[in-house]
């Protein structure tokens, strides 16, 4: 087939090992892909890198593959998190991003002027699948139980630098932030508040954590998710994978 298929699998890969894909895979090879037996797809489940798979079997729930050999070796994301407001109409498609961007961990939040106060974190481990499948990275990023600020902000490993957005011009340039933390390869958060900005006293809550730092980003005052997406962009062009030896911000297991 002309087109490269890639499937997120939990299961383990090896040689030998056959890898039974459930209803909605089975559905998309055979009925959209038009799939056969003996055709070749890829496959790969965030530890075990990609593999050539040939499938074997086709019923009406399930597809039964078998993989053939490892075609890219396991590598690791840049342990970069995400935290943000869900947005009206908006989340997916901040999940989606992260996701393609290379986060590692995605946690969505509750502040006082969020519009979604609740994600379905099913609904969104779909869109992460997806964006991996389509991006070719080999691993999904993590979603972790919705929470809201002071939670977070308590349970906050502190090893970890929380950059949050300050759209009220309290913040240093974010290129600066990054600029100085060069050769520290932290272990770094991005922080996006909602559609409305972060109320005073949430400001407040956040200045006196000794883990943050607040940012900003010029003159302008960019949407929440456009803002995700750029604070994203600047942290992997300073510390991600995007060079041909990548000088990563840390590595996930």
């Amino acid at each position: 087939m002309a087109q490269e298929i890639r499937l997120y699998t939990p299961q383990t890969l090896s040689e030998a090992v056959e890898v039974t894909l459930g209803a909605e895979q089975a559905h998309y090879l055979a009925h959209v892909m038009r799939c056969k037996v003996g055709d070749k797809i890829s496959l790969f489940n965030g530890r075990d890198g990609q593999w050539q798979a040939e499938l074997t079997a086709i019923s009406k729930k399930t597809i039964t593959t078998s993989p053939l050999a490892q075609t890219r070796p396991q590598i690791a994301s840049p342990d970069l998190w995400l935290v943000f407001a869900p947005l009206k109409n908006k989340t997916e498609l901040v999940v989606e991003k992260a996701t393609e961007l290379g986060v590692s961990k995605i946690i969505p939040i509750v502040t006082r002027h969020s519009v979604v106060r609740s994600v379905n974190l099913d609904k969104l481990a779909i869109h992460t699948t997806s964006a991996a499948e389509q991006c070719e990275r080999l691993d999904v990023p993590a979603l972790e139980t919705h929470k809201d600020l002071s939670y977070l902000l308590g349970a906050w490993e502190k090893d970890r630098t929380l950059l949050y957005g300050d759209e009220t011009g309290g913040g240093v340039s974010l290129t600066k932030i990054l600029g100085d933390m060069k050769n520290k390869a932290p272990k770094l958060a991005i922080l996006i508040g909602p559609e409305g900005g972060f109320a005073a006293d949430e400001l407040d809550m956040l200045r006196r954590c000794a883990f943050t730092t607040a940012f900003g980003m010029g003159g302008r005052i960019l949407r929440a998710d456009t803002a995700a997406t750029a604070a994203i962009a600047c942290v992997q062009a300073q510390f991600g994978d995007w060079d041909e030896k990548p000088h990563f911000i840390g590595k996930t297991a």
